[in-house]
């Protein structure tokens, strides 16, 4: 999957949106793919994947077929995408994938498996109660996780940086990264009256 697919993809889910194909909220991705696709290759195919509601990139880069994905999206269900092959997992309730992914890394390392559990939260998941309880476990525990923070200053449709004045630095296990947003927090920009 490279970035022009990628964009293709999210160009037609928001086609298929506005025409009014899609009845139920859509969270689009962009100018974030060059970065994306960085993280993803170092993500092997066996590995657990959490998501948010902007997931359509993750799960696409993480091996979900186009064909599958744009059905869930179509069926409204494009903040809930979750697969057994690949392990992949999302949700929309902000850090809700977060004490998920801590369990699933814990029974990787019960298990003595090898899989690696990545965990994508936006800037306003990364100053939460839940991210750093959850974090905090994870490294006493040394458990396989990674926590890959999607920063483009906003939370929900707030500058981040304006309601959380003192932001928290960069700790183990977290790689983040900074873009702006190309889409509005859901939708496509345009109203659509169904």
């Amino acid at each position: 999957m490279n970035k022009d697919k990628l964009i293709k993809f999210e160009l037609e889910i928001k086609k298929l949106y506005e025409v009014k194909r899609i009845k139920a909220p859509i969270h689009l991705s962009g100018n974030n793919e060059n970065k994306l696709i960085k993280i993803f290759k170092k993500i092997h195919k066996n590995d657990w994947v959490f998501s948010n509601w902007r997931s359509h990139y993750h799960a696409l880069l993480h091996g979900v077929t186009e064909k599958e994905l744009k059905n869930q999206i179509i069926k409204g269900r494009s903040m809930s995408i979750c697969t057994k092959f690949p392990k992949f997992f999302s949700s929309s309730i902000v850090g809700g994938t977060l004490p998920i992914a801590l369990g699933v890394a814990m029974a990787n390392k019960i298990k003595r498996n090898k899989e690696i559990v990545w965990v994508f939260i936006g800037d306003m998941t990364y100053e939460t109660g839940t991210f750093h309880e959850c974090h905090k476990y994870a490294m006493q525990n040394k458990l396989k996780i990674f926590f890959i923070v999607e920063d483009n200053d906003m939370s929900t449709n707030t500058p981040t940086s304006s309601i959380w004045k003192n932001k928290t630095k960069k700790l183990k296990n977290v790689f983040k990264y900074h873009y702006k947003r190309k889409f509005p927090h859901h939708g496509t920009g345009s109203w659509v009256l169904f």
